[in-house]
């Protein structure tokens, strides 16, 4: 199977779930919420492929904080991707995941 892993500013970007990014291995996307000026660098997209042993590196993508709070020229919006329907076992802990993507 493929895993993802990001660099920020040539270091491994760790990621932990209760923080404020996230990296959804499903899509490999990356996801900052609240970006702050410590967030301002250059993200590299890792993608392995366990099997084979192999990874390769994508660009290099700059992150960079506008000033002015102009959003740009995408509105953000919310997109919610539920099942319709949710099975899950008595006492479990069930998770459902909303993104609000924008520019």
């Amino acid at each position: 199977g493929l895993s993802y892993t990001w660099i920020f500013n040539n270091n491994t970007l760790y990621v932990q779930e209760d923080s404020r990014r996230f990296v959804s291995q499903e899509t490999g996307n990356l996801y900052i919420a609240k970006v702050e000026p410590s967030d301002v660098g250059n993200y590299t997209c890792v993608v392995t492929n366990s099997e084979a042993e192999q990874s390769v590196q994508g660009p290099p993508t700059p992150l960079t904080l506008r000033s002015d709070g102009v959003m740009g020229e995408y509105e953000p919006k919310i997109e919610v991707r539920f099942p319709e329907t949710t099975y899950a076992a008595k006492g479990s802990s069930v998770k459902l995941e909303c993104f609000a993507l924008g520019k």
